[in-house]
């Protein structure tokens, strides 16, 4: 399955604005096929009441560079998706600086589509997080 060509960086930035993507400032960096790299600032209004990386952040940063990298791979025809399963495993966390998320299909069919996806810190790229989520492809209704 190949990268949608009307998909752009300033398409996918722009689609977070005013909802949860934009509010916690992500970003897209590079989209090509098979790969989609975001980035985010960590801000004290993202840390638990700990002072550290709120595990709920790091699930978002994941989960919307998968949820884009899904948007920007649709099979011809596929109207949309949604996320049926994912699961996080914390390696690390953080206290400042940005975030960097690579995320990577390992599955792209046309009912269902598998992302993988790895959370570093991004001054040493120190792994924070293992994330991996199942798109369920959504086709217009006959």
């Amino acid at each position: 399955m190949s990268l949608r060509p009307d998909i752009t960086l300033e398409s996918l930035n722009g689609r977070g604005s005013g909802r949860l993507p934009g509010l916690m400032g992500f970003r897209v960096m590079a989209i090509e096929q098979g790969l989609l790299v975001a980035e985010l600032d960590i801000r004290p209004e993202l840390l638990a009441p700990n002072s550290y990386l709120h595990a709920a952040t790091i699930v978002a940063l994941a989960d919307t560079a998968c949820g884009y990298g899904c948007i920007a791979h649709l099979p011809a025809g596929a109207e949309n998706f949604t996320t049926i399963e994912l699961k996080t495993n914390f390696l690390g966390t953080a206290r400042e600086g940005t975030l960097t998320c690579i995320a990577k299909p390992a599955h792209l069919g046309r009912t269902t589509q598998v992302w993988d996806a790895t959370v570093s810190r991004h001054a040493n790229g120190a792994t924070i997080a293992l994330f991996r989520c199942t798109q369920m492809i959504l086709w217009p209704k006959s």
